[in-house]
């Protein structure tokens, strides 16, 4: 049985693998859900103000994203397939320890503690991914992003009926999930061990060069607008994931129960559209499904502010299956652009669209406070039309995209 999984893992898609991967993925991202989902328990506990909760969002966002490059670039130089279970201890840590926490720098250090676990994960995880793709890189992504997806929706419903109702501690609960991430990590590491002599870095950068052949200068530009349309998307999903329920409540006067199910509405749809986008990328090229996810998504989200609540949830689904699509697909991009560095790109991209996640999330807080929650959907609604920058990107798949269709 092992020697044959070994053999199909260079020719075919291993399936079992992404599948684990996927879970774990959502395992990893529910305990990270967790921590905004416990922030009103939080604050009534231990007295904290809106700064100190800024704060703790802050120091999560900054360890869980930006160690996340240099772990990548580390990893790549020399995998660590055992890094994926001691990530998941490091969670399953920070969890313990903000279940007990009893003032205010006892949780900067548990939700410090998770972050690293994050930092850990993310990297070598997507490089789990990109081995058992047997060549189908979109595919193998949207299945490990939309664990991810699954367990940031999952984890909020989950904090409301374990935690709230019985108190801090109950957060210790979802430890015992982080140790079935370990036991299964463990599994899927051997698994990585076992196969990284037949996809050793040399290797792959020897087969994957000639695809690009283009200039370090246009890389480096490329990197660039990659990351410009991660900051679009990720500014755009802030408003949507931390302010449309409130958006609903303020101009359609709907209850908390309506607003939180019309928000799972288009988490739903993020899903369906982060499953889309891989494979869509795989067949048609992934310049065009970036093309198409974030200026596509533009005439949408300029209607939305102008629509009744009926078109405006119609209009959040749409979007959210357009918008969703574009990260595997920028993802797997920026891997040929970069052949041979899975780690450092998967860190980059990652920890960059967790920190523009936080940083907008604090950013349009501000200026709903300032202005009011429906000018924040007025300006956000113009973000994608930086999608347009998607022209300058070099066409890296060329015939040999054509020769599949």
């Amino acid at each position: 049985m092992k020697s044959t999984t070994n053999t199909l893992t260079s020719q075919q898609t291993v399936y079992p693998i992404l599948f684990a991967i996927s879970f774990s993925h959502l395992l990893n991202d529910l305990i990270q859900s967790v921590i905004p989902a416990v922030y009103p328990l939080l604050k009534e506990n231990h007295a904290l103000s809106f700064t100190q909760i800024g704060i703790i969002t802050l120091v999560f966002q900054l360890t869980a994203s930006i160690l996340q490059p240099f772990v990548g670039l580390y990893t790549d130089k020399k995998p660590t397939p055992r890094s994926l279970a001691v990530g998941m201890l490091f969670s399953c840590t920070g969890l313990l320890c903000i279940a007990f926490a009893t003032n205010f720098y006892h949780i900067l250090a548990s939700v410090s503690l998770i972050g690293m676990g994050s930092s850990i994960f993310h990297p070598e995880a997507s490089r789990v991914a990109h081995l058992a793709s047997g060549g189908k890189k979109g595919l193998a992504q949207s299945i490990f992003q939309v664990g991810g997806n699954a367990g940031s929706s999952a984890g909020p419903l989950l904090a409301a009926l374990v935690v709230i109702p019985f108190g801090q501690h109950a957060i210790s609960w979802f430890s015992l999930l982080a140790i079935a991430g370990m036991l299964l990590l463990t599994r899927v590491g051997k698994w990585y061990q076992y196969n990284l002599p037949q996809h050793t870095p040399q290797k792959v950068t020897t087969k994957e060069l000639s695809t690009p052949a283009i200039p370090k200068r246009k890389v480096v530009i490329s990197i660039v607008i990659l990351l410009v349309l991660i900051f679009s998307k990720y500014f755009y999903m802030a408003s949507m994931t931390s302010y449309f329920t409130f958006y609903l409540i303020d101009k359609f006067h709907v209850s908390v129960q309506q607003s939180q199910l019309y928000l799972f509405t288009f988490l739903a749809a993020v899903a369906i559209g982060t499953i889309l986008g891989g494979p869509l990328g795989d067949r048609y090229g992934r310049k065009l499904i970036i093309w198409v996810s974030i200026l596509g998504a533009a005439p949408f989200t300029l209607l939305l502010p102008h629509m009744n609540l009926f078109g405006t949830v119609a209009l959040a689904v749409i979007i959210g299956v357009i918008i969703a699509s574009a990260f595997s697909a920028i993802l797997v991009y920026a891997t040929d652009l970069i052949p041979g560095k899975v780690g450092l790109v998967a860190g980059l991209f990652f920890g960059f669209a967790f920190g523009m996640g936080g940083i907008g999330s604090a950013v349009l807080g501000w200026i709903a406070d300032s202005t009011s929650i429906e000018y924040v959907f007025s300006i956000c609604a113009y973000l994608p039309l930086i999608g347009i920058i998607t022209g300058f990107l070099p066409n890296i798949e060329g015939s040999k995209k054509r020769n599949k269709l």
